[in-house]
């Protein structure tokens, strides 16, 4: 039975590229989006989900099952300081800190149940300290919370769940603008890559091109 995948923010981006690699490694995946076309256009499942909404979450996960992966890919980018915009400040940690936990906390039981699991986490080198947390707005704050998350979970889940964060480089998409130097597929492969790990793979890390990155 092929493993199922469920692809947050998938409809477009770096997101329909892991989905889309994921789909050509023999997984059943399953799109997480309010739009449902670019699953169509996969051949694969879909399901409504908005990450910032608990109900939404709980209630795809009632619809969809157990899933073996889970990749969140959900983002959002906004650039006013964030003292000024605090509604901002509360999407941006919904979108990337509280959905993938309660994201998580859905799916990991199952993973345990079955001895198996891969969760992948959409983060950026602007949520790096090493980097100095240059992204603008909350964004970098939001990232740096996400790699934390992923650090934490990773020393209180068993290890045959591996869950990893990973930096995609500047990609050319809506967030990224039509000059960044990278496609999405090229982004995408340090996340096909986390979301397919043998059981020596690596648990606990931050990754850019299949290579470690600092905190």
């Amino acid at each position: 039975m092929a493993r199922r995948a469920l692809i947050t923010g998938g409809n477009r981006g770096i997101g329909y590229a892991i989905a889309k690699g994921l789909k050509k490694e023999g997984l059943e995946v399953i799109i997480g989006s309010r739009n449902a076309e670019a699953a169509k256009q996969l051949d694969c499942g879909h399901v409504h989900l908005d990450v910032a909404d608990l109900r939404s979450i709980e209630q795809a996960f009632d619809d969809i099952g157990i899933i073996d992966v889970l990749v969140n890919n959900a983002g959002v980018l906004y650039e006013e300081p964030m003292l000024e915009n605090p509604a901002q400040f509360e999407q941006s940690m919904q979108v990337m800190v509280h959905g993938p936990y309660h994201l998580i906390r859905r799916a990991a039981p199952a993973m345990i149940d079955r001895q198996y699991g891969r969760i992948v986490n959409m983060s950026s080198n602007w949520g790096s300290f090493t980097e100095g947390l240059a992204g603008p707005g909350a964004y970098g704050v939001a990232k740096a919370a996400l790699n934390a998350l992923t650090l934490a979970l990773s020393r209180e889940l068993p290890s045959c769940v591996k869950i990893n964060s990973m930096c995609p480089g500047w990609v050319a998409t809506r967030m990224g603008g039509e000059t960044a130097p990278r496609t999405p597929e090229q982004g995408a492969e340090t996340g096909i890559w986390l979301a397919t790990l043998p059981e020596a793979g690596p648990n606990g890390g931050f990754f850019s091109d299949y290579h470690p990155m600092g905190w």
